[in-house]
């Protein structure tokens, strides 16, 4: 049992799973920001061309 024990405090293989999901998690925390921050830019710039074209096709 002891034996075991010590082989599973050695073990690191969990540990760097968990690291890959917290840069993972990081990483679309960082994209949901910056999509969040860019969207009501990218949404006037469409509704302005869209506006542009109906006033171009009339």
């Amino acid at each position: 049992m002891t034996r075991h024990l010590t082989r599973l405090g050695r073990d690191e293989q969990g540990a760097t799973a968990i690291e890959y999901g917290l840069i993972a998690a990081l990483i679309v925390i960082a994209m949901v920001a910056g999509l969040a921050a860019l969207g009501g830019q990218t949404t006037n710039m469409f509704n302005d061309l869209s506006e542009k074209i109906d006033n171009a096709i009339v």
